[in-house]
C-alpha cells in the first residue's frame, strides 16, 4: 500500500510542474498594457485548434498584438528560461557543486563582451549584430576557458576549468570596461543588454534559438543517467565504464551552446539557472531523470512570470527582467541555502 503513493509521486510532481507552465503561459498571455479582454484572447486562442471556429470578437490590430507581440514574448520567456535552468542543473552536476550555474565558465562576460564590441564598432548596424555578437563571445569565452583549464596539466579537474573560467571572465570584463568607457554614448544601449529583455521582433528571435535549445537539451536529456554516475566522483566513474572528461567536456559545449543561443536575444538574467534547479533537487533529490525536465518545466514558468512582473510594475514603462529576476531569485536563494545547510 505504501509503494502506490511514492510510484506515482514522479507522476504528479511532473504534472504539477507542467500545471505550473501553462498557468505562466496563460497568465503571460492574457496580462498586458495593450487592454485585450480574457474572453477574447480566450477564444482567440481557441479558434486556433484544429477543428474551431469561433469569433473572438478581436480587431485585426489586437489579433496582431497577441499572436506578433505577446506569444512570441511568452515563448522567448519560456524557451530562455528552461534553458538556463537546465543548463544550471547541468553545470551542477557536471562540476558536482550545487552552486554552479550557466555562467560560470565565462558565458556572461564572453556575450557582454561580444555585445559591446558590436554596439561600439557596428556603429548604425551594431543593434542587428548584438545577439551574433554576443553568441560567438560566449563560445569564445568557454572555449578559451577550457583550453587554459587543460593547459595547466591538471585541465581535467573540474576545480581547474572553473578557475580558468573566472581568469577569463575577469579578462573578458576588463575589455568590455575599457571599450565602454573610450566610448561612453554607447552606454545606456550596453546596459540596456545587459540587465537582460525578452523584446522580440515577431518571431524571429525564437525562431533562431529555438534550434540551438532543443539540440542541447536532448542531448542532456540522453546523458541523464550518465550524470547521476558522475555524482559519485571521477574514479569510481571510471571503474563503472564513464569516460568523465569525455563526458564533461561534451555537455558542457552543449550547454553552452543552449546558454550562449538563449543569452545572444535575452542579455544577461540571472539566477534562474543556479536558485530553479537547487530548489528543485531540495523537492525531489539529485538524480537526474526528475531533476532536468522539472527544472526545465519550472525555469521555463519563472521567467514568464518575471516577464509579467517586468512588464506591468512600472507601465507604462518596463522593467528589465534581469532585474527582476534579481529581486525575486537573491532573497528566495538565501532561504533555499538556509534550508540546505549541510546538503552542500
Amino acid at each position: 500500500m505504501s509503494r502506490a503513493p511514492a510510484a506515482r509521486r514522479p507522476a504528479l510532481l511532473v504534472g504539477g510542474a507542467v500545471l505550473l507552465f501553462a498557468g505562466a503561459v496563460l497568465a503571460g498571455v492574457l496580462v498586458g498594457a495593450a487592454g485585450l479582454t480574457a474572453r477574447g484572447v480566450l477564444l482567440e486562442l481557441a479558434g486556433a485548434l484544429p477543428g474551431v471556429d469561433v469569433d473572438s470578437g478581436l480587431s485585426a490590430q489586437q489579433q496582431v498584438i497577441l499572436w506578433e507581440i505577446r506569444m512570441p514574448r511568452v515563448a522567448l520567456g519560456g524557451i530562455v528560461g528552461a534553458m538556463l535552468a537546465i543548463a544550471g542543473a547541468t553545470y551542477q552536476g557536471v562540476f558536482r557543486n550545487p552552486l554552479a550555474d550557466p555562467y560560470l565558465l565565462g558565458v556572461s562576460s564572453g556575450a557582454g563582451l561580444g555585445a559591446t564590441l558590436a554596439v561600439v564598432v557596428g556603429g548604425s548596424i551594431g543593434g542587428a549584430m548584438v545577439p551574433p555578437a554576443a553568441f560567438a563571445g560566449g563560445m569564445i569565452a568557454v572555449a578559451a576557458t577550457y583550453a587554459l583549464g587543460r593547459s595547466v596539466g591538471a585541465g581535467r579537474s573540474e576545480v581547474v576549468i572553473i578557475l580558468a573560467g573566472v581568469a577569463v571572465a575577469a579578462f573578458a570584463s576588463a575589455v568590455q570596461t575599457f571599450f565602454m568607457q573610450r566610448h561612453d554614448d554607447t552606454l545606456r544601449q550596453v546596459y540596456s543588454w545587459m540587465l537582460g529583455r525578452l523584446t522580440t521582433d515577431g518571431w524571429a528571435q525564437v525562431l533562431t534559438v529555438l534550434p540551438y535549445v532543443v539540440a542541447a537539451v536532448v542531448v542532456i536529456w540522453l546523458y541523464r543517467r550518465t550524470l547521476d554516475v558522475m555524482a559519485v566522483g571521477d574514479v569510481e566513474a571510471s571503474s563503472l565504464g564513464v569516460a568523465p572528461a569525455r563526458v564533461r567536456l561534451l555537455l558542457i559545449c552543449v550547454a553552452t551552446l543552449g546558454t550562449a543561443a538563449v543569452v545572444s536575444v535575452s542579455g544577461l538574467i540571472g539566477f534562474v539557472g543556479i536558485v530553479i534547479p537547487h530548489a528543485v533537487r531540495l523537492v525531489i533529490g539529485p538524480g537526474h531523470r526528475l531533476l532536468l525536465p522539472l527544472s526545465l518545466l519550472v525555469g521555463a514558468a519563472f521567467l514568464v512570470l518575471a516577464d509579467i512582473v517586468a512588464r506591468t510594475a512600472l507601465a507604462p514603462a518596463e522593467m528589465p527582467i534581469g532585474v527582476v529576476t534579481a529581486a525575486l531569485g537573491a532573497p528566495f536563494f538565501l532561504v533555499v541555502l538556509r534550508r540546505s545547510r549541510g546538503q552542500i
